[in-house]
């Protein structure tokens, strides 16, 4: 498993429906003050995955980009090896289900279904078949990473998490190329906003390679992952590590760092190809809970 090569190739045959629906609900509450207010909480949707007919797992979901959310999910989950497999992805709401055909039967589907790991992913994440299965064969390439570059890139990316100045309740993901954000992506799981960018990657035959995966959710073994199985080789989070997300950055060359907040961040892995290049203005004596 390798990064995606830069090769052009033809656009993917997929039908697909376009069920998006609004991220936020207008509802009224009480201030501390007893005072009316009116605004917007985040939604949460339950969508049922279906492949070929037979009952997957249910996603809880904004809704906003439920096609892109399941094509991510197969790709991450390794259910599916190569878009072309998939015939189309029909989302209906008023069943809250998304149904995915594939031109052929998917091998060895029983035994990847077979094996369930509950994971640290928001609620109770699933994945489905070992965790750990084809690792060994993912070669990231090694990319330097400034520290200009991650200043510059926090500030761009202080543009968006409109969903979560709104309403709250949601994390925020984004695949970004320098300091430019290509794709940014809010869901009410972060590992839901993760898979919605595998799904634009996919769909599109992005390269991760060159790519920055930031997210504002705690670096997991999950989380680690899926980006290398995108062909990321940068992970940048506002939030912390945990102990086997850390490993498994070592092992597979993931360039880690995280609690990443104005000048203010940890580099946990990836040293080699780190440079100092800004210093902060200031130097303060940092305290993490």
């Amino acid at each position: 498993m390798t990064a995606d090569s830069t090769k052009p190739l033809p656009p993917v045959n997929l039908v697909m429906t376009d069920a998006g629906l609004d991220s936020t609900v207008a509802v009224s509450s009480l201030d501390e003050h007893g005072q009316i207010r009116e605004g917007h909480i985040a939604a949460e949707r339950p969508l049922t995955i279906y492949l070929n007919k037979r009952e997957l797992v249910t996603l809880m979901t904004l809704g906003s980009q439920p096609e892109m959310l399941v094509l991510g999910w197969l790709r991450n989950q390794r259910l599916i090896q190569h878009v072309d497999q998939i015939q189309a992805i029909q989302v209906d709401w008023e069943t809250s289900t998304a149904a995915i055909q594939t031109r052929e039967e998917i091998a060895d589907i029983e035994k990847k279904l077979e094996r369930k790991t509950v994971t640290t992913g928001c609620g109770q994440g699933t994945v489905f078949g070992d965790l750990m299965d084809d690792l060994e064969k993912i070669k990231l390439p090694e990319v330097q990473l400034r520290q200009s570059l991650i200043y510059g890139l926090l500030k761009s990316l202080d543009q968006h998490n409109q969903i979560y100045r709104q309403a709250g309740a949601v994390h925020g993901c984004a695949l970004c190329e320098g300091t430019e954000i290509l794709h940014f992506v809010e869901e009410v799981g972060r590992h839901n906003a993760v898979d919605t960018i595998a799904g634009h990657m996919w769909m599109s035959h992005t390269s991760g390679g060159d790519k920055i995966f930031y997210t504002t959710g705690r670096l997991t073994s999950e989380m680690v992952i899926k980006v290398a199985q995108m062909g990321i080789p940068i992970l940048l989070s506002r939030s912390g590590v945990t102990q086997m997300g850390l490993e498994l950055a070592q092992k597979l060359g993931v360039t880690l760092v995280a609690r990443a907040k104005g000048e203010h961040f940890l580099l946990y892995h990836g040293t080699e190809q780190f440079l100092f290049d800004q210093p902060p203005r200031t130097i303060k004596q940092s305290k993490t809970k």
